[in-house]
């Protein structure tokens, strides 16, 4: 059987070697984008996201009834219905917040 041109002398096609070469990288970077080593402990852009998104559902609500009850007994005397509008006004803003943090980018 003739070699054909492409091998070389030792037997191993120079195209096959090369196949190889990039496979071999192709695993580790997609090993290293799936497991960093050094990043044990720092929250990846999924968590920062999500904590900012729990933190927006539970702050907003929780100032505007803060906000609300210390007018409503200190400032109109009108209890509960600012503490109550301010609820809905800061769950709304959640609910906002939350869409446009879903449209962002992730990095």
């Amino acid at each position: 059987m003739a070699q054909e041109p492409e091998q070389m002398p030792g037997g191993e096609d120079p195209k096959l070697a090369s196949l190889e070469e990039r496979l071999r990288a192709a695993r580790r970077a997609e090993e290293e984008r799936t497991h960093p080593s050094s990043s044990f402990g720092v929250p990846g852009p999924g968590e920062k996201t999500g904590q900012r998104v729990i933190s927006t559902l539970v702050g907003y609500p929780l100032g505007g009834g803060i906000v609300g009850w210390l007018l409503d007994n200190y400032v109109f005397g009108t209890r509960p219905w600012i503490m109550l509008a301010l609820l809905f006004l800061g769950f709304a803003g959640a609910c906002f917040q939350v869409f446009k943090i879903s449209r962002e980018r992730p990095e």
